[in-house]
């Protein structure tokens, strides 16, 4: 497990890409093999922004790395944050809780509020204007948004006092959970429903880009759905009834468009229809 840690560690920018772009292959691959739906629209094309946005992402986060570095440098070497002041555990349980705490406040945490915040809510609105979700809309994030999510990510370092083999990991184990939970793929309900109550699934994720409330506001996890679980803002719509998007910007075509996508942020605020839970939905 220390040689699994250290190579999370000093992890090579070449295997970095390599888990992007495989997961992406991979994933790319697998939703034209056992799709969830049939999207009418041309893959390719629908791709461009997102693939853009991922980019910038990636730009992002290169340029602010150094101080991801030296915050799990300093938490180390001053023995600060709840990793540091737990007692002594097994290596396999330090690691678990780490990367559970990472994903609560690198993940959960920034995209609740981002989505109780109306003007975070106006950039993060970039992720969810895409009404053809698949694994190319994980990283379809407002480059403003990528910031944010870097600051919280940033603070998740010093609270939890996690060494940079910790942030690695967890940030390699969140891109391929974002790519498979955004991926129009179709697993067995009952598989799905059985890995949804430890990872988030497909089916559970996708909830979250039904385009009116309450389900727009639920189903915030990335990795583990404990949080959403714990928290009480898990939300149960059965996936033939999904419909993506956000219902008061509805215009397809704007949504499609780089130029408008940057400018969205800066749109008067709408807030989505609130629709009625039916009771037989679990």
């Amino acid at each position: 497990m220390q040689d699994f840690l250290n190579y999370f560690e000093t992890i090579p920018s070449s295997h970095r890409t390599l888990i992007l772009v495989g997961g992406l292959a991979f994933f790319w691959i697998l939703e034209s093999a056992v799709p969830l739906s049939r999207l009418s629209y041309k893959k390719w094309r629908h791709a461009i922004p997102n693939l853009f946005f991922t980019l910038t992402t990636i730009i992002v986060n290169f340029v602010l790395a150094f101080m991801l570095f030296k915050s799990a440098e300093w938490v180390m070497d001053n023995q600060f944050g709840i990793l540091n002041w737990l007692p002594n555990m097994s290596l396999w349980a330090y690691i678990l809780l780490g990367v559970l705490l990472m994903d609560f406040f690198g993940a959960y945490l920034p995209h609740i509020v981002e989505h109780k915040v109306k003007p975070l809510w106006m950039v993060h609105l970039v992720h969810h204007t895409d009404h053809y979700v698949d694994t190319t809309t994980a990283n379809r994030h407002h480059p403003i948004e990528s910031v944010i999510r870097f600051v919280f990510t940033l603070f998740g370092v010093f609270i939890i006092g996690a060494p940079m083999g910790i942030v690695m990991l967890y940030q390699s184990l969140s891109l391929v959970s974002t790519q498979f939970n955004h991926a129009n793929i179709k697993l067995p309900k009952k598989v799905d429903k059985l890995l949804s109550y430890v990872l988030v699934s497909p089916d559970m994720h996708k909830i979250h880009h039904h385009y009116v409330l309450p389900y727009t506001d639920s189903n915030y996890g990335n990795i583990f759905s404990v949080w959403d679980r714990l928290l009480g803002t898990y939300m149960y719509l059965d996936r033939e009834q999904l419909v993506y998007g956000v219902d008061v910007f509805p215009d397809e075509v704007e949504n499609s468009r780089i130029g408008n996508l940057l400018k969205q942020p800066f749109q008067k605020y709408k807030k989505p229809t609130i629709l009625p839970v039916k009771k037989n939905q679990k």
